[in-house]
């Protein structure tokens, strides 16, 4: 068998197995995963498809964060997610008949990822039907969140979902914590254009509710901030219902 170590010490097939997708594989299976996998290093900035390309391959992050945006005719660009590490995507593409990309895939700081051959493991889903069942679980899982998310949208202010998102993120030990994507992608994703987001946040710290230099945060009152984020969700406590407010079907 094949031994790929990355800069850390760990082969492909350490770092497959550490996600919940290709974690139950088979030892056969693994090793014909490994064969055909690629590890991909990007630096900050840096593409790894364009919108409308052939979508040959799915994606495993393993370090930094991938963003997934989508451009309109202006120019423009609407961040779709931000993945992080420990998380694929791109991969319901291979039940396309003629697959492209519906975003682009671009590098947030540093970033390592495991590209993965989708027609080979679309070959090998139809041997499996664990595999299959797991992939399935996981789509839905998905889906479930788009829902949610396009509700969130229509019927939600811009204040509760970046109050949201700022609660669900918080650490629950501590009051201090980082951003860990930028500002403006942070406000793409919540769908806020970014002088809304820099408004909110200033109404935020007038009201004694957080405050926020560069890149960190402190939440001076944590019983309001979960207050206006409850307004996002049906249930009493976002932090039970929902552990990220970035929900994706690609």
């Amino acid at each position: 068998m094949l031994i790929h170590v990355n800069n850390k010490g760990m082969s492909l097939e350490e770092e497959l197995r550490r996600s919940l997708l290709f974690g139950r594989l088979t030892e056969e299976q693994m090793e014909r995963e490994v064969r055909r996998a690629k590890r991909v290093s990007l630096t900050d900035g840096r593409s790894l498809f364009e919108q409308g390309d052939e979508a040959d391959r799915f994606y495993l992050v393993t370090r930094g964060q991938i963003k997934l945006f989508r451009l309109a005719a202006d120019g423009n660009e609407k961040v779709i997610e931000v993945v992080a590490a420990g998380h694929t995507f791109a991969e319901a593409m291979m039940f396309l008949e003629r697959p492209h990309y519906p975003v682009c895939a671009q590098s947030l700081g540093a970033s390592e990822v495991i590209s993965i051959d989708a027609q080979d493991f679309l070959a090998m889903l139809r041997t499996s039907i664990d595999l299959c069942l797991l992939l399935l679980a996981d789509m839905s899982f998905r889906l479930k969140g788009l829902i949610r998310e396009v509700d969130d949208l229509s019927q939600r202010s811009a204040t509760c979902r970046v109050a949201g998102y700022l609660y669900t993120h918080a650490p629950a030990n501590s009051n201090e914590f980082d951003l860990k994507i930028p500002k403006h992608v942070l406000a793409s994703r919540l769908s806020v254009k970014p002088e809304t987001f820099s408004r909110i946040i200033k109404g935020l710290r007038s009201n004694a509710i957080l405050e926020m230099k560069g890149s960190k945060v402190l939440i001076k009152d944590r019983a309001e901030l979960e207050r206006i984020a409850c307004l996002l969700y049906t249930s009493p406590s976002p932090r039970d219902c929902v552990s990220n407010l970035v929900c994706r079907l690609l």
